[in-house]
């Protein structure tokens, strides 16, 4: 992969002086005032001749939100590139390997990392396609190794992603609503004359309402979002199935600090702050009718969770309001992003117009295109603040309104600092939350590149492993004194070694330095 790049890059470097001596080269995009992340190339030109090329768009993504290339972001992408997609957004999970297996593919697909589109028969290498169409059009190296795929050629580059130095320099670009978080009644709180500030703080307050409130439940949890908060303030990894001990890749349930975890959450359902039926709510709204209805004190749910249920009691005429708790509570709270990227565009065989999709990817890719897409049209949706950061004309959290706009949705290319950037919006809770996590999260996107894949005896494993704990873990939450959960969670271990987790651990290990390597380079 390097001897491929460092060609690429030697004769792309030929190529940009030659025009560059010609007065024909295209000017670089230099960084901007809220933090480029390293991506080059400029607008196309396309979009000034008359022809529009359209191309076939499919987004494997049934939720998707935006389903036609309208709004006034769709027709500046168009305006600026000279491309129109026709987008089709998958019904169900089942479409795209159908798709796959009968060769009846369309121009692009928006998607995960799909191994079966990266090999050349299915798909065009960027790379190839760069060095033909888009010689200027520069890829970080960081990017290049997350996205290599097995056979040392890029078939896409996947968006929401930063590299660990490019988040500790970008102050203003947070992470996103998937982070964990926890609101409680604010008029509860100073009924109780009571401040939170550590994890034994908000266990105390758990007590005095639970003696003070006998009809209230202390705390509701989403289904989804049970352990992430309290792991945690653990200073273990809340999204990640790993964690790296003295230089091993280990499963998150051997992480030093699980048991004392487990304990914890079990305290809280035989101390009865939280119910036994809270894991197994049949889905993630019961939480929030507990909340907005006044029969919760606290909600366990995302850094946005407070805002969520503030709007929800006010439009039920409720007279209360949430606040959220510190997102660390201990000298431990840790978080672990791991994160290599979400989806990202294949440039299928069947492309009509190859030259013009890469053209627009390299749009995309631009400091422009990145700004276009997340933030809008600047001056008509927004502008910079002189500290550095975008300030929207618009509520951000108008989902209506975003998505009749096509704001944020064509990130076929992006990058996760844009999409932080978007996130920061100076006095409201979430920003609070976003940033006292932000402090406390390390970026190690190499254990995010130990990828299993479908087939093989780790993967099988791993499978096993996860569908045990699910059950297991329910056990130790549940158990009915400290001596049963630890028996509970002994006997997890035991059964995960059982399935083969050494095994797992040891493979995870030797690819996990393999991915380091890249990053050494």
């Amino acid at each position: 992969m390097k001897k491929t790049w460092g060609s690429l890059f030697i004769l792309t470097l030929i190529l940009a002086l030659l025009a560059g001596c010609g007065g024909g080269g295209n000017a670089k995009s230099g960084s901007n005032s809220g933090g480029q992340t390293g991506q080059n190339g400029s607008a196309s030109d396309s979009g000034s001749q008359d022809e529009i090329v359209e191309l076939d768009l499919f987004i494997n993504h049934s939720w998707y939100p935006v389903r036609s290339w309208t709004g006034s972001i769709a027709e500046e992408i168009t305006k600026r590139t000279g491309v129109k997609l026709n987008v089709t957004v998958a019904a169900d999970s089942e479409q795209l390997p159908l798709m796959i297996a009968s060769g009846d593919l369309p121009d692009l697909i928006f998607t995960l990392r799909e191994p079966r589109l990266e090999n050349p028969d299915m798909s065009y290498p960027w790379n190839e396609l760069i060095e033909k169409y888009a010689p200027d059009f520069e890829i970080d190296p960081v990017r290049l190794a997350v996205n290599t795929a097995q056979d040392g050629n890029v078939y896409t580059v996947l968006n929401s992603f930063a590299t660990p130095e490019e988040w500790a320099s970008n102050p203003y670009a947070l992470g996103n609503d998937g982070n964990p978080g926890i609101a409680v009644r604010q008029d509860i709180l100073d009924e109780l004359g009571a401040k939170i500030e550590t994890l034994d703080d908000f266990v105390s307050v758990l007590e005095q309402v639970k003696q003070k409130y006998p009809d209230m439940v202390p705390m509701t949890m989403d289904i989804e979002w049970i352990p992430q908060y309290f792991k945690m303030q653990f200073g273990i990894p809340p999204h990640s199935s790993w964690h790296e001990q003295d230089g091993q890749l280990k499963h998150i349930i051997s992480h030093p600090k699980a048991l004392e975890f487990y304990k914890f959450m079990n305290s809280l359902y035989r101390n009865g702050y939280i119910l036994a039926e809270n894991f197994t709510y049949s889905n993630d709204q019961i939480d929030d009718e507990y909340a907005v209805t006044g029969r919760a004190f606290a909600h366990s749910h995302t850094v946005s969770v407070a805002e969520a249920d503030n709007a929800k009691v006010k439009n039920q005429g409720g007279n209360y309001q949430f606040t959220m708790i510190p997102s660390a509570l201990t000298d431990e709270a840790y978080n672990l992003s791991t994160g290599t990227g979400f989806s990202g565009v294949y440039i299928t065989k069947n492309n009509k117009n190859p030259q013009k999709s890469i053209e627009l990817i390299k749009f995309l890719a631009s400091k422009e295109g990145l700004e276009l897409v997340m933030f809008g049209i600047e001056g008509q949706h927004w502008e910079w603040h002189p500290d550095g950061y975008p300030v929207f004309h618009y509520d951000v959290n108008d989902a209506d309104y975003v998505n009749s706009e096509g704001l944020k949705w064509w990130y076929l290319y992006s990058d996760a600092i844009v999409e932080g950037l978007r996130g920061y919006v100076p006095g409201t809770q979430t920003t609070k939350a976003l940033q006292e996590i932000k402090e406390i999260t390390e970026h190690n996107p190499a254990i995010g590149m130990v990828k299993l894949q479908d087939g093989t005896d780790e993967k099988v494993i791993f499978d096993k492993v996860a569908e045990m704990v699910k059950t297991e873990e329910v056990r130790i939450y549940l158990a009915e004194s400290e001596e049963a959960a630890e028996q509970a969670y002994q006997n997890m271990l035991k059964l995960a070694e059982g399935i083969g987790l050494s095994k797992l651990e040891s493979w995870a290990t030797a690819e996990y330095k393999k991915m380091q390597e890249l990053f050494n380079q």
